[in-house]
């Protein structure tokens, strides 16, 4: 299995769109573009994204995300009972979708199964395929509840559905599935439900159930892990996925505390600066790790998603994270 070597190297989700992609959705909202032509559109842009991340040197890749907007409002869409009202403004002059739950959710058509079959048939032998897909816990706290009213049984009733699309992804082949749970580190007074629902997420589902299944991975970013933790080693998953670059590492010290006995897919490159960081500046950072965990337990990954940066940027990014990443292994096996 290419996660069997020291440093794995993986994506978080996101990858900066062709600008020829976004033009092209642009005129599908107008009616100058047809659905299927969109469609076709979607297909290219993963391919190229497919062919970036392989170029650059990643194990584990992704689609780069090419079919989705927002990491919750792409899931609203196709969760009946979700409506949309217009955009609520986060921070800045940035907006979001900020979808309500307007009545009782029901069940979801597949939501990502044809997107993970066809990233695993873009990519090229040798290479495994990352599936992102949005945690309960995220879906609720980024949503308007004008119908439950219960904080947990919103949050579960989504872990049901999670887990029902996790269960079709399993079933369909996908290895490496990451929850993405960005929420969970600026609500640590919600660590119990983060807990709970995951089990719920995870259920039939871990590498221990599921002969397909390598690895339940949960990304989170932002936010105080210091808050979370070491509760956050309770939940039922093979490996965290952090940002550890724009936080300057600042609980590498309090993580050491304590036996962190999962794997961690340790952010070494930051997605908020457009600096490329040098590989001996890379390797430093991973290294960063080991003060708290032993070499077999780290996986390289970006802090987040690298949407926001340019294309060029970014690949370049990856690039030297894979090489750092190589460098090292050379260096510890």
């Amino acid at each position: 299995m290419v996660h069997d070597k020291l440093f794995p190297t993986t994506i978080i989700g996101s990858h900066p769109k062709p600008k020829w992609l976004n033009r092209v959705r642009n005129l599908n909202e107008e009616g100058d573009f047809s659905d299927e032509r969109l469609e076709e559109a979607m297909d290219d842009a993963a391919r190229v994204v497919v062919d970036e991340h392989e170029r650059a040197g990643i194990d584990i890749l992704g689609d780069g995300e090419m079919r989705r907007e927002e990491m919750v409002e792409y899931f609203a869409h196709r969760i009946p009972g979700y409506e949309f009202n217009g955009p609520v403004r986060v921070w800045g002059n940035n907006y979001f979708e900020k979808p309500s739950v307007v009545e009782e959710l029901g069940d979801p058509e597949p939501m990502l199964v044809d997107e993970f079959e066809f990233t695993r048939r873009a990519a090229s032998e040798g290479h495994g395929v990352k599936v992102p897909i949005t945690g309960p816990y995220t879906l609720y706290d980024w949503s308007f509840d004008e119908v439950y009213g219960d904080k947990r049984e919103l949050v579960m009733r989504l872990a049901d559905i999670v887990n029902d699309e996790i269960r079709r992804l399993a079933d369909a082949g996908a290895r490496y599935i990451q929850i993405d749970e960005p929420a969970l580190s600026t609500r640590p007074e919600d660590i119990d439900l983060v807990v709970d629902a995951t089990e719920r997420v995870v259920d039939g589902v871990t590498k221990e159930e599921h002969e397909n299944v390598e690895r339940q991975i949960m990304h989170v970013c932002y936010g105080d892990y210091g808050a979370i933790y070491p509760r956050m080693l309770d939940i039922p998953v093979d490996q965290f996925s952090l940002e550890f670059v724009n936080q300057d590492f600042a609980h590498i010290e309090e993580f050491a505390e304590h036996d962190f006995d999962k794997e961690i897919g340790f952010g070494c490159v930051d997605i908020h600066d457009r600096d490329i960081e040098p590989v001996d500046e890379i390797k430093e950072n991973i290294e960063r790790a080991f003060e708290f965990v032993d070499p077999e337990q780290v996986w390289v990954n970006p802090d987040c998603g690298v949407k926001l940066l340019p294309r060029d940027v970014a690949f370049g990014k990856l690039e030297n994270m894979s090489q750092a990443a190589h460098e090292l292994r050379e260096e510890y096996e």
